[in-house]
């Protein structure tokens, strides 16, 4: 598989392109608003040493105050470059647009309202990945900018895995805030889903990249800090549990799951949805979810990458539901967890 030839968007400031073929990473950087942050983590990648990199932000709307700022940030950068998508993509689409502009052997992605926790973790995690070549992504811990607790929001791995979360250990998915991906398997896997467009992108590209014989890996070593920015998040009550179920239940049917083994999950879904006061969002994302499968349509080469390989099968077994239980503890869990916020509501 091999990422579509994009549109090439629209230059605003900074370099005019990657420094060349052959260099260590690309750190992209996607722009929508929250320009002060965002100028925060251009800088901060752009302080990134030991390491030959490019810096790309993508900005896929923000006002034309906001991107103002944006380009003042790199202006006159030959190390960073500022070009604006013709729409807003998402998070999928848009990192999939952002990482084919440049042609670093990593590519590093950090949310905008995120920073490396140190100069050198960006170096740390190229020498990661190059010191396991079955690797196809480093998992960064993702720690609360003002504290240095672990940001439990972004905690995207089995909770029994919590006391572990300074440790390493292989993982199945991995967490957008900030993540390193090796580019040929990038390229590889096919990139991103762009239908999904915000959430579970990572674990589906994962599950693409395990069948592939590679491994995915924690480590909690290598850190970002996060600041959780209000601006322009999904909220909860706007449509982030909509894309949450329906990303979901959509990676399940790609996947080969039938849909009486996702019904469970789905049901499980609405309960906790009903509890949350987002039941609708709920119900909504069932049928999307059955329309975006019903209109995937791999071609022969993709094919096999979606039929998981008793390997890629024993491989999830080992590092993910060993630490969960089967479907009705997770269920389980699930719910337990939603009582909390509803006491609160």
């Amino acid at each position: 598989m091999s990422l579509p030839a994009y549109p090439q968007p629209r230059h605003i400031a900074g370099a005019a392109g990657p420094p060349g073929p052959d260099y260590d990473a690309d750190v992209i950087i996607l722009a929508l608003d929250r320009a002060e942050d965002t100028v925060a983590a251009i800088a901060s990648a752009r302080a990134q040493v030991g390491i030959d990199r490019h810096v790309w932000v993508a900005d896929q709307g923000s006002r034309p105050e906001n991107l103002a700022l944006l380009a003042a940030a790199v202006e006159g950068a030959g190390d960073a470059t500022l070009v604006q998508l013709d729409r807003n993509w998402g998070v999928a689409g848009g990192r999939n647009r952002a990482t084919a502009l440049g042609m670093g052997r990593c590519i590093f992605a950090l949310d905008n309202d995120a920073e490396f926790a140190g100069p050198d973790t960006l170096a740390q995690a190229v020498r990661a990945l190059e010191a396991e070549p079955d690797l196809a992504a480093i998992a960064c811990r993702i720690l609360i900018f003002s504290s240095g607790a672990d940001d439990l929001s972004s905690w995207g791995y089995p909770p029994g895995l919590l006391p572990r979360s300074a440790e390493c250990f292989d993982a199945v998915t991995f967490v957008g805030a900030g993540h390193a991906i090796r580019r040929s398997d990038f390229e590889a896997a096919g990139g991103y889903d762009d239908a999904l467009f915000f959430c579970w992108e990572e674990f589906d590209f994962a599950l693409r990249a395990i069948n592939m014989g590679r491994r995915i890996r924690y480590r909690g070593d290598i850190a970002v800090r996060h600041k959780v920015s209000g601006e322009r998040r999904f909220a909860w009550n706007g449509t982030r549990w909509y894309h949450f179920v329906r990303n979901r239940i959509y990676i399940g049917l790609k996947y080969g799951a039938g849909l009486p083994s996702l019904l469970p999950r789905f049901f499980a879904y609405q309960v906790k949805g009903a509890i949350n006061g987002v039941l609708s969002q709920g119900l909504r994302a069932g049928p999307a979810a059955l329309q975006l499968a019903r209109a995937f349509r791999p071609t022969p080469e993709e094919a096999p990458l979606y039929r998981l390989s008793q390997a890629a099968r024993n491989y999830l077994a080992k590092n993910d539901t060993a630490h969960r239980g089967g479907l009705p503890r997770r269920v389980r869990a699930e719910l337990l967890a939603a009582l909390p916020k509803a006491a609160a509501r």
